[in-house]
């Protein structure tokens, strides 16, 4: 069968009433999802499993698909207007989003965060369709080594995301990282750093730190600072005011293209993801753009590149599940036990097999896309109008927002504890000078590396040399310390 013949046969599955309803359900039930703090794909999907099993196999993954995405799509809008990460990718919107909001533009930073989704969307799944099951075949060639080199160049590539020196930045990389072995060890089962405290056996939660170290450390900020106009600049109220105009446009259009690429290639690697495409697209941005301290004060190419990037990577993700059968990431993990519920084994015999599983799925993508951006667009208006909130009232909410989504993560009251302990946390780090942003994002990072560094090592016999032997490993090694040393050695020669 050729291209154009299968697209036909997975359009005849995607746009069954069925299947439109399913993808409906998920695109809109993940968008709620990345805006409530603290859910999350991954605990939204796990839930939804039982219910993914009473119905048809290509239904349920069509309609965990649109969760997945879906959230992509929602954890833009707090983290726009209220500086929470809806969801861990969503994390550097925050930087310049939030900072578009402050200026009255949260309008054309949601606009720009809907269009450059949309965009790489679709394009990502076109790719998927394309090129997709060729490429999946390069994921083979990542082991736990590569894995590892390519998580420690993601580490020094956060180092130039957020405000700061890069001596601070390094010094939030390490407090993340340090955060980040709390708990019990997964191979030997020893506790470290755990002081005693039952709590911190499972180590801190994501969702908990983040809300914690944006949302009420910026509540904290604001209370702080009494006297200063923390409410935005006037804002258009016409829908077509408020979305991007032709100079945003014209600024975003090469940070979308860039990030869709960046995302759609690292979504196709166990460990890259929507997480690290998003930061990648961030600093990619900030290296090429003219004016690179703007970053960090509403820069829009700073919400327009992550934002496409991430979205690409949660579309190009689900080309390792269905073709090679290995899961990128944990939610795409979870999709798979889905699969496996249904007696379905994803693998390289699935398009030939089940045909109607891969492209039933590819062609929804575009559909639920197109969902997407008909449901978030109309909807601006009313998210800029929750800016409209006085300070007085909507400190509290947020507050009590985060106190919500801490709490219904395990049920637990140590949770909401640990977010407010953050928030502290976050609130003296900014005071004294230090963006939280790459504490959190190496806090992300830490598990992913000490998890593939130590397997990379038992394969190597505990020989670091494997790392060298292997030239994916060596290339990722060799750019991570391009990217460290190279910014040393040019401020000396700025300072000679």
């Amino acid at each position: 069968m050729d291209l154009w013949q299968n697209l036909a046969l997975g359009f005849s599955v995607s746009l069954t009433p069925e299947n439109l309803l399913v993808a409906l359900v998920g695109t809109a039930l993940g968008t709620a999802v990345g805006v409530l703090p603290g859910l999350g794909p991954t605990a939204t999907i796990s839930l939804l499993l039982p219910i993914s099993v009473a119905i048809d196999h290509v239904s349920a993954v069509i309609l965990l698909a649109g969760i997945y995405y879906g959230a992509m799509y929602g954890g833009s809008i707090t983290s726009i207007l209220v500086r929470i990460p809806g969801e861990a990718a969503s994390v550097i919107t925050c930087i310049d989003g939030y900072a578009m909001a402050r200026r009255g533009r949260a309008g054309a930073a949601l606009g720009i965060a809907a269009f450059g989704s949309f965009i790489a969307g679709v394009v990502a799944t076109v790719g998927v369709a394309l090129v997709g099951p060729q490429l999946a075949t390069y994921a083979l060639a990542f082991g736990p080594a590569e894995r590892a080199a390519l998580v420690l160049f993601g580490l020094v590539l956060v180092a130039n995301v957020g405000d700061g020196s890069r001596r601070r930045a390094y010094a939030m990389l390490a407090a993340g990282l340090l955060l980040s072995t709390v708990g019990i060890d997964l191979v030997s089962g020893v506790e470290r750093f755990t002081f005693g405290v039952p709590y911190l056996r499972d180590g801190f939660g994501i969702a908990v730190m983040a809300m914690g170290l944006f949302g009420i450390s910026e509540v904290l900020m604001l209370a702080a600072s009494p006297d200063v106009d923390m409410r935005p600049a006037a804002y258009g109220k016409r829908l077509a005011d408020l979305l991007p105009d032709r100079r945003d446009w014209k600024e975003s259009a090469g940070p979308i293209g860039r990030g869709t690429a960046i995302g759609f290639f690292l979504g196709l690697l166990p460990g890259g993801g929507a997480l690290i495409s998003s930061f990648a697209s961030y600093v990619v941005e900030k290296r090429l753009s003219r004016h690179p301290e703007q970053f960090g004060k509403g820069a829009i190419a700073g919400v327009a590149g992550p934002e496409s990037a991430n979205n690409a990577a949660a579309q190009s993700s689900f080309v390792p599940l269905l073709c090679l059968g290995i899961p990128a990431n944990a939610v795409i993990g979870v999709i798979m036990g889905a699969l496996l519920m249904h007696g379905v084994t994803p693998g390289p015999r699935l398009i030939v097999d089940q045909p109607a599983v891969f492209w039933g799925v590819v062609t929804s993508m575009l559909i639920g896309n197109l969902m997407l951006i008909v449901l978030n667009v109309p909807l601006v208006g009313a998210f800029v109008a929750l800016l409209r909130v006085p300070q007085g009232i909507m400190s509290p909410l947020i507050v009590l927002f985060c106190g919500v989504g801490a709490y219904s993560l395990n049920n637990s009251v140590a949770d909401v504890y640990a977010m407010v302990g953050f928030g502290f946390l976050g609130y003296g780090l900014r005071r004294a000078g230090f963006d939280p942003a790459p504490l959190l994002l190496a806090f992300v990072l830490g598990t992913l590396l000490e998890q593939n560094l130590r397997q990379a090592l038992l394969i190597g016999y505990g020989s670091p040399v494997i790392f060298l032997e292997k030239p994916i490993a060596a290339t990722f090694i060799a750019m991570t310390v391009t990217a460290a040393v190279l910014p040393l050695l040019r401020g000396r020669m700025v300072r000679a």
